[in-house]
Formats: structure tokens, sequence, C-alpha cells
């Protein structure tokens, strides 16, 4: 996008506060209207006090100041508050509208994205939207008009020593769109390398105990070592160009006014004007300065908030998760029918899935089993429609789930796995996260005994308002796992699948969960994904994957009997001597 479309679709969201952003300008045109009065009083205030001794004049130049220095103060303030409260307002909005997207991205999005770089874009560059959006135009509206009131003061007082003040105008130019195009292009590395450091903050304090286990600080600290080692690189690119536009300007109004002051010692002495007259050009002269200074500093705000402004619209802009879905189904019974489904991931070029054929009748427990890779995750994965076939349909109940309603369809669906995801937040939460409204006391502790969670979860400090920390880091493994299967049973939805839900899990919590499991299990649809396979024996049908195609099926006994794959791995795990011997 160019810079003046970057900056209309950033005022677009300042358009919703419109009242106190137009308050916010009229109060900077009042602080702008001041500034040429006070070069404007030297004048009567010179040649009226000093030279003609007026009396009058002498009365009402000091409360003229006063009242000067007082509407210009309440001015100052009330612009600076209600552009600050603008920008704010711009940054939470922008915030939100990042966070909608990341919330509602594909699955293959987070396949491919850095998450250093998603955190630091909604938390640190979105800010420095704000200087383009509102400091930066406060600058332009305040100084600009100033300045045009200054100069225009100027030419009132002495026309011919005023066009010098113009000469230096197409220099200063050239110089700012140098330094314009310098800043964009370092600001955009330094908020791209911003995302590194925090990508490697945050694997090296989630992957602590690894690094210290492995001996892996050095190889940490070279990596943001390096990462840091181009940020400080970029800033003083940055730094040096930012520094050195404003000298040159300094030098070409020293120029300008070297000139000035030989042209109006020359008038003074040909009596072309007066002490004040030349005291007043002098001092708006010299106010002019801190405007200019002002506004050529807004070029390192204005290409630093662009070249943010571009990482957060290119998220702002990605489409969402494609919902095709017209039908509102209400509760499934829970029948599947996986008709020729294939499935490439982007980037791929091996098929994870090749026509896989698998029909599940309501409320029957089909166990995925197979060697990793095989295909088993991908399989279930397309059922919420994280990822979509590439070629194949599935039918739920016999509708095709591309035609359900996304919320629909994954309302029917829950999902207990072996990475648990628990939230910095209660016990109470957890369990019925997602139907916060519905969770009174008696429902949550039905799911937490049917998930024999209740135990433990009365023993905690509050109960179920105990803060079980960021991804439930004060429980134990086998408490984690209860949990996600409580919030499992809490939602009661009519399709279940669970993903090496106690694959890392010692024995006793193993049993328990076995227990917790066949609660969850009873009277649902329930795929199982397990590397155990002692604990699917029991599945109502066992289907054995290998290289994204089914190549068996059936039940325990029958399986083994067939001395085929399944066999196979059975041996591997248990030592079978007959599946050995095949």
């Amino acid at each position: 996008m160019t810079n003046r479309t970057l900056y209309l679709r950033l005022l677009g969201y300042v358009r919703p506060h419109w009242r106190v952003f137009a308050a916010a300008l009229l109060t900077m045109v009042a602080v702008a209207a001041t500034e040429p009065v006070l070069p404007a009083l030297m004048k009567p205030m010179l040649d009226g006090s000093f030279v003609d001794k007026d009396p009058a004049v002498i009365r009402w130049i000091p409360f003229a100041l006063v009242a000067l220095f007082v509407v210009r103060g309440l001015a100052m303030f009330a612009s600076g508050y209600t552009m600050a409260w603008v920008g704010h307002r711009v940054v939470m909005d922008l915030r939100r509208a990042m966070f909608d997207k990341l919330i509602t991205q594909p699955s293959d999005f987070y396949d491919h994205a850095t998450k250093g770089r998603l955190v630091a874009s909604a938390a640190y560059n979105v800010t420095q939207v704000t200087d383009s959006a509102t400091t930066v135009l406060t600058a332009l509206v305040r100084d600009t008009l100033s300045i045009v009131g200054l100069v225009g003061w100027l030419f009132w007082l002495n026309w011919k020593l005023s066009l010098v003040t113009l000469a230096i105008l197409p220099p200063a130019l050239w110089v700012f769109r140098v330094a314009s195009r310098r800043l964009r292009h370092t600001s955009r590395e330094i908020q791209r390398n911003l995302g590194d450091i925090t990508h490697v903050l945050e694997e090296s304090i989630a992957g602590h105990k690894i690094i210290k286990v492995f001996g892996g600080q050095d190889y940490e600290r070279g990596r943001f070592g390096e990462a840091s080692g181009r940020a400080r690189r970029f800033a003083m690119k940055q730094t040096a160009a930012s520094q050195a536009h404003g000298p040159i300007l300094q030098l070409l109004a020293a120029l300008a006014l070297a000139v000035i002051v030989y042209m109006a010692t020359l008038q003074a002495t040909a009596n072309e004007t007066t002490v004040g007259g030349f005291v007043s050009y002098m001092v708006a002269m010299l106010m002019l300065s801190a405007p200019l200074k002002r506004l050529s500093g807004v070029t390192v705000s204005l290409q630093r908030g662009l070249a943010a402004a571009e990482e957060v619209f290119a998220l702002i802009d990605r489409p969402g998760e494609q919902d095709s879905g017209t039908l509102d189904i209400g509760r499934a019974q829970g029948a599947l029918r996986f008709d020729g489904v294939a499935l490439t991931y982007s980037g791929k070029w091996r098929p994870a899935l090749a026509g896989v054929d698998l029909t599940v009748a309501a409320g029957e427990t089909v166990a995925l089993v197979g060697a990793s890779g095989s295909g088993k995750t991908s399989l279930v994965n397309l059922l919420p429609r994280f990822y979509t076939p590439s070629a194949g349909r599935i039918l739920l109940d016999g509708t095709d789930i591309r035609d359900i309603r996304l919320a629909c369809l994954r309302a029917n669906l829950a999902l207990v796995s072996q990475e648990i995801t628990l939230f910095n937040d209660s016990v109470a939460a957890n369990i019925a996260y997602g139907h916060q409204g519905e969770a009174d006391e008696a429902r949550l502790r039905q799911a937490a005994e049917a998930a024999l969670a209740w135990d433990f979860i009365r023993e905690l400090p509050e109960g179920l308002a105990t803060t079980v920390g960021e991804n439930g880091v004060r429980l134990s493994g086998g408490q984690r796992q209860r949990l996600a299967i409580a919030r499992a049973l809490f939602k009661d939805a009519p399709i279940l699948i669970l993903d090496e839900a106690t694959s890392a899990l010692d024995t006793e919590s193993e049993r328990l969960i076995q227990a917790a499991l066949e609660n969850l299990m009873r009277g649902r649809t329930t795929l199982v994904i397990a590397h155990r396979l002692s604990t699917i024996e029991r599945a109502d049908r066992i289907v054995v994957m290998d290289r994204g195609r089914i190549v068996e099926q059936g039940r325990h006994a029958d399986l083994m009997a067939a001395n085929g794959v399944y066999a196979r791995l059975h041996a591997l795990q248990f030592g079978d001597a007959a599946g050995q011997e095949a």
C-alpha cells in the first residue's frame, strides 16, 4: 500500500471517535493561533513602551501577555489529552481487529506463522501506528498552522526579508524525501527483527528445562545475540538517518537567518524598519525553528508508524476460515462417513491421506492405529474442518460437513488430546470453557466427578475457583488430563475425538484416565487415536492406517487372528510370540 492509502486507512479508525477528534483539532488550531501573537506583541511593546513611552500600551501589554499564555496553556492541555484519548482508542480498536483475525485463522496459518512475530505485531507494532494516526497528525496540524501564522506575520512585517525564508523550502523538501525513504526501510526491518527477538525469547522461556539439561545456554545466547545485534544495527541506521537530516535543515535555516540579519541591518540603516519591527521579526523567525524542528522529527514517527501499519493491516486483511456452510443441524446423532478423502498439506508433495473410505455408526467407538505419519491425526483433523480435504467428502448424519455452519459443526464435537491446553484461569472456567454462562456448581461437579477429578479439585486451596496457572502448570499431568476430560463431559457433544489421551501418563494415572474416558465415551461416537494398543483392545472397531491409507480394520481378536499389520504392531509393543513369528 502507498503512504497515502495507509494513512487514509488509519484515519478510518479515527472516524468513530470524530467528535473527540474534532475537539482535538479545534484546540490545536487555538494553540497554533496563539503562536504568532507573541511576536506580534513585541512590536507595540517595544515601540510603544520603550520608544514612544505610551502609558496605555504600558498598562495593557502585561495583561495581554498573561492572557495569551493562559489561553495557550489550556488549549495545549486540551489538545494533548483529547488526541491521546483518540490514539489509545485507535490502538485498542486495532488490537481487537487483529485478535479477531488471529482466532479465526485456519490451522495452516499457524503451521507456517512465527508466534513471536505475531505477538510483537499485536503488542508492539500496533502502538507505533498511534504515532501516525494521532501524534503525527497533531504535529502536522498544529505546527503547520503555526508556521503559516508566523510566516504570514513575517510577510506582513517585511515581505522582502520573507522571500529569503522561502528560498530554503526546495532543498529542505529534498532532504525530507531522502530521509523518509531511509527511515521507512529501517523501521520495517526493526519491527520484523523485533518478532525474531520475541520468538527466541518465547522458545527459551518455554524450553528452559531442555536448555539446562542439554547445555544449550551458549547456543541460545548466540541466537539471541544475533537477533539483538541485527536490531542494534538497524536501530543505528535509523538513528543516523533521523539525526542527520535535522542538522542539515538547521544549517539551511541558519544560512537564511544570516542573510536576513544582514538585509535587516541595511534596512535599519536606511530607516526602513523600527526597533520593534526588527525584534518582532527576529522573534517570529526564532519561533519558526521549534515547529520546523518538530515537523522534521515527524518523519521518524511517521515512517515507523507506516511500517508498523503495513504489518498490522497485513494481518487484518488476511481472510479467516472459510465457512461456506448454511445448515444448522442442531444436535447430531453422530453417524460419520469418510468418502474417498485425500489430503495434501500446503507446501508438501507427499499426500497425508490418499483415498480414505470409512463409515462410523452413531455411538460406535473406532480406534485409529498405525505408525507415526500414517495419517491418523490428519484424518480426525478434517472432522472439525481444521483443514479442507484435497479430494472426497465427509458426511455427518448424511450431510456434507462443508454444508454445515462451522459453529454448528464444532458444537457437536469434543476433543481430548495428549497436548492438554488449559488457560490461566480458574478450574471452573477451564471445565466450562466456551459455556461459562451455563457453569452452575452442580453441573461442574457432575462433570468433574465423571472425570474422576473431583477428589483433587476439592483439595485445592479454593476448590473450583483455584487458578491453574499458565497451561495448568500448578497441576500434575494426570490432573490436567482429567480436567480436559471434564471439559469434554461438560460440553456433552455427541462426537468425541481422543488423540493420544493417555500416552504420556504413568500407570496409576493411566488407570484413572482410562476409567474417566469410559465414562466420557459412553453413548458417544468416538474416534480414538492411540499408540498404546492395550487401551483400545475393547474398541468396537480398530482401523489400521499406513501411509495415508486404511490397510486393515476389525475387532482386536479378528485382527490378531489375521496376523497382519496390526498383529505386527502388537508384537512390537508386547513381544507377542505369534506376532513375531509372522
